[in-house]
């Protein structure tokens, strides 16, 4: 396929209202920090416009998350391209601790040192808000570095889908030199997004909750996706023939040799009767799922 028609879906109803009370604790979080953190796991869908223009002038540092996800072909957003950025990137989230390089403090640190704090000119200590849409692995971030140069243990809680932190949380100390408190926030989408791909882009990474979306919707548009990127990994992965242009195909091999069956009841003539049939979305979530799990190959969305 050339394009991906999105049948003129209504992204309006993929967010949370809540979002607004995030973004207007974390503008008063803001005044009293030093620099600000951006989480993300794709460079540029993965950030939020309203986000970056509460910024205002601090240091910012942009992190991107699973560097061992993504395509080493597709170069991200260039380290330094303004005054006062940063940016690092860190490994996928895994059952051992997420090896966050040790470049990060000392840039946030120099960073901080190198631009104006004005009312916090005399205090010693560094405030650093982390941002970012939901499930950026924002509280995984301050927990690496917790253990990283504490040797402490988890301090902010955690979870593989977005809406574990609910609200700006208090300063949670990660480093003692420079001594260093870093604040967890919810992760805020932007209130109004007309662009459905970028949308689609952030459900694939797990910043939206699949339901809103559709299991069906992500998977059609991620199978667009890798062909167009000539990303054919999945056609080993699931023992095809070939690559498969439409999803439907795709989706009844991986149902057919995953077992992805559901128990149907049928109306008949002479009564109720119980059939066992193919279990689409059951093999759309596979899809999805091995995708995030780097099953189909390194690929970076953007």
């Amino acid at each position: 396929r050339e394009r991906f028609e999105f049948g003129g879906r209504d992204v309006a109803s993929w967010f949370p209202r809540h979002m607004a009370k995030g973004l207007r604790q974390m503008r008063l979080a803001l005044r009293r920090a030093d620099c600000v953190v951006e989480r993300s796991h794709i460079p540029l869908s993965g950030r939020n416009p309203a986000l970056r223009e509460a910024l205002g002038i601090r240091p910012q540092v942009l992190v991107l998350n699973k560097m061992d996800l993504a395509d080493p072909r597709r170069q991200p957003v260039s380290a330094g391209a303004e005054p006062g950025w940063g940016q690092q990137w860190c490994h996928r989230q895994s059952d051992s601790p997420v090896p966050v390089p040790l470049q990060v403090v000392p840039m946030i640190a120099r960073l901080v040192a190198n631009s104006p704090r004005y009312h916090r000119a005399e205090s010693s200590e560094h405030n650093i808000l982390v941002i970012g849409v939901p499930n950026a692995g924002k509280s995984s971030l301050i927990n690496s570095l917790r253990r990283l140069h504490l040797k402490k243990g988890r301090a902010s809680a955690v979870g593989g889908e977005p809406g574990i932190t609910k609200a700006v949380l208090s300063r949670i100390q990660v480093c003692e030199k420079p001594l260093m408190y870093l604040v967890d926030t919810p992760g805020v989408l932007p209130p109004k997004l007309g662009d459905v791909e970028m949308g689609m882009k952030l459900a694939l990474c797990g910043a939206i909750h699949d339901h809103l979306v559709g299991e069906d919707a992500m998977a059609d548009y991620l199978l667009y996706t890798l062909n167009k990127q000539q990303q054919f990994g999945y056609v080993q992965h699931y023992g095809l023939g070939q690559p498969c242009d439409h999803i439907e195909p795709l989706l009844k091999h991986v149902a057919l040799t995953q077992g992805r069956m559901q128990k149907v009841k049928v109306l008949t003539g002479t009564g109720n009767v119980n059939m066992m049939m193919l279990n689409y979305p059951a093999a759309a979530y596979k899809f999805l799922r091995d995708f995030r799990a780097g099953r189909l190959g390194r690929v970076t969305l953007d």
